[in-house]
């Protein structure tokens, strides 16, 4: 029996905020908002940035600046402003480092009028000895030396220099994922794939425990990876430079860094799980090439529970140098031009990332995003709330090319695929008139029309006359290998509300970009009366790494389910559905208030190997209700016969 991929529960940290709840996705709309929606959405920023405190005796909230005790009303008409200011792409914050006077050591050549000394430590002295040292003991000092330089000397000294890229998608102001647990030498990005999962697992509404019980414990996969490793100081970054900073690497920098630790952080101390796990990396498609793991595998049974996400954290000076030394990244001289503001101009970060406008290049950013896929049946089962389904994912490459970062061939393979398959399942109709692609939409001037043209030619051959494009990066920027699950974030709220974020970093769509067959708004474009029932989600990849999916809305899901299982069973998934949406909802009133209830289970439950229960058909894990079943089927044993 083919089996459904439903998307059950999502939740992780971007630069628009937090994903559960729809309040990343609302941030992006809040002007679009209904109040309550956007109260709450604020409420939530607010708190999360550390500048109110819910106090639980008196049922308000407590000003961090003040001391002052406020209701919603208060705090709203005090701190909207800042809430705003500090979310989405914004100029660099200094608690990452200083853009403006970044450390760099500068190579100084000291040519010597007459003798330079100098006394050290004998112990401090280099190895091998410059040959233009000359070293005497110091008299009456043990151990202790003078130095006599007379040739020149090569130095290093400390030194800043201003970055030219200084725009960045950051989480919002003052939220720190290392405040919430035990977070002592973990690299920035594993503390937003234990932050980014626990807020996934929280907004299912169902108790993790209940979901194990109910399957064997190697039908869970977790499907996790990032792009650039761990590249801080606690990993890969911090092993790198040890020797060249004269200290010594630590013991944690070099497994730490390895980009298969967002998925081994969330088995370990998160989930507890010792079903399927994988990392999977595809450049800026990371995401997809993860998400379609899990949905083969959910569809050919393999696996009935599956979290899928990414966790990056590139807002580095390497990185952004790395970035910026290829011309990929919008540099602050590019945005002045844009716009024909002089040279000594503040440029407007807040618009840095420009999809389909006039653009200079992308925006880098940091996220961390997990969604949770059960099987159809599971999810009904368990009264599970489902906010879509992922049918299919497609990747393809580019064949032969002369630039690894070009683009070629493989998105149009992906793309198409993707539109066709839906076709086939729901009818050309409905993907004509109710279906939404979300873009790449990386801002460079290349993608702005390599990936328009690819949308413009495939409307023209299916059929579709205005096809609405959404590109989140102009709110939240490029996450690298979370960018698509922001993607998805912000798809699962376009069925919820029904609006489409327009692009409203640009003021019109730039004269090269292929838009005849297409509808690219610059403002949040209202399609509740449409519905969107479909959605793509396109990713193009440094190296060929194309991908494109294709998900479901719920209530298209819903209906299919409906006519699957028949009315009776789908009215009594629909009673189970509202305990779990209302335990939803109370964890999503606590994260309002900054109480993420962050899942780190360190050393918690470890498992006694002298205590598995093994036969020649099945392992019995202690604290897993199912065994694993070792009698698998093999389809080519008649081959033998």
């Amino acid at each position: 029996m083919v089996r459904l991929p439903v998307i059950v529960g999502f939740g992780g940290f971007s630069a628009a905020g937090r994903s559960s709840g729809h309040h990343a996705y609302r941030r992006t709309v809040i002007d679009s908002l209904d109040e309550q929606s956007r109260a709450q959405t604020l409420l939530g920023l607010i708190a999360m940035m550390k500048l109110v405190r819910f106090d639980v005796d008196s049922g308000q909230w407590l000003d961090m600046a003040s001391d002052e005790l406020l209701d919603d009303a208060a705090v709203l008409a005090k701190y909207t402003q800042a809430a705003l200011d500090g979310t989405l792409i914004r100029k660099l914050e200094r608690r990452y480092f200083d853009v403006d006077a970044t450390e760099w050591h500068k190579n100084v050549p000291l040519s010597p009028e007459g003798e330079v000394s100098f006394i050290t430590r004998e112990r401090d002295l280099p190895e091998p000895l410059p040959s233009a040292w000359q070293v005497e003991a110091v008299e009456g000092e043990p151990g202790r030396v003078r130095v006599r330089i007379t040739e020149m000397l090569e130095a290093k000294i400390d030194s800043t220099r201003e970055m030219p890229v200084k725009a960045a998608g950051q989480l919002p102001s003052g939220y720190d994922p290392a405040d919430h647990y035990n977070a002592r030498f973990h690299p920035r990005a594993l503390q937003f794939a234990i932050v980014g999962a626990s807020d996934a697992v929280h907004s299912l509404g169902i108790e993790w425990s209940t979901v194990v019980n109910a399957v064997k414990p190697d039908e869970i996969g977790v499907y996790a990876s990032n792009a650039m490793s761990q590249l801080d100081e606690n990993g890969f970054g911090g092993m790198m430079q040890q020797r060249l900073k004269g200290g010594r690497v630590s013991a944690k920098q070099c497994p730490l860094g390895l980009n298969t630790m967002p998925a081994d952080f969330v088995n370990a101390y998160v989930l507890g799980s010792v079903g399927h796990t994988g990392a999977i990396v595809g450049a800026c498609a990371t995401f997809l090439y993860n998400l379609q793991a899990a949905v083969n595998d959910i569809t050919a049974g393999r696996r009935r529970v599956a979290m899928v996400g990414n966790a990056e954290a590139p807002l580095l000076p390497e990185v952004i140098d790395g970035y910026g030394a290829m011309g990929a990244l919008a540099s602050d001289e590019n945005l002045r031009k844009l716009d024909g503001l002089p040279a000594d101009a503040e440029p407007d970060h807040r618009r840095a990332s420009r999809p389909f406008g006039e653009n200079a290049g992308f925006t880098i950013a940091e996220s961390t995003q997990y969604v949770i896929l059960m099987d159809d049946a599971l999810a009904l089962e368990l009264g599970a709330d489902i906010h879509g389904a992922a049918t299919e994912v497609f990747v393809n490459a580019d064949g032969f090319k002369k630039s690894i970062s070009a683009p070629g061939p493989g998105n149009y393979i992906t793309m198409a695929k993707s539109v066709a398959s839906a076709i086939d399942l729901l009818g050309a109709e409905r993907v004509q008139k109710h279906s939404f692609v979300q873009a790449h939409g990386s801002s460079t001037p290349a993608n702005r029309v390599t990936e328009s043209e690819i949308f413009d030619r495939l409307a023209e051959v299916f059929g579709i006359e205005s096809w609405p494009i959404a590109a989140v990066k102009a709110y939240v920027g490029h996450s690298l290998a979370p960018a698509s699950a922001d993607q998805l974030i912000s798809t699962l709220g376009v069925f919820k509300y029904g609006f489409i974020p327009g692009i409203k970093t640009i003021g019109r769509i730039a004269e090269d970009v292929h838009a005849d067959h297409l509808n690219i708004p610059t403002a949040d474009l209202d399609c509740r009366a449409e519905t969107m029932d479909v959605a793509f989600l396109n990713s193009k990849g440094f190296g060929g790494n194309n991908a494109t999916a294709t998900v479901l809305s719920p209530n298209l899901v819903e209906s299919m389910l409906k006519k699957r299982y028949g009315e009776a069973a789908f009215s009594a998934y629909r009673a189970k559905r509202e305990a779990t949406r209302s335990a939803a909802a109370a964890y999503d009133e606590r994260a309002t208030r900054a109480q993420f209830d962050t899942i780190y289970k360190f050393g918690e439950g470890m498992i006694d190997e002298a205590a598995l229960e093994i036969s020649a058909s099945k392992i019995t894990v202690p604290g897993f209700a199912k065994p694993i079943e070792l009698v698998v089927p093999n389809p080519m044993k008649d081959w033998l016969s």
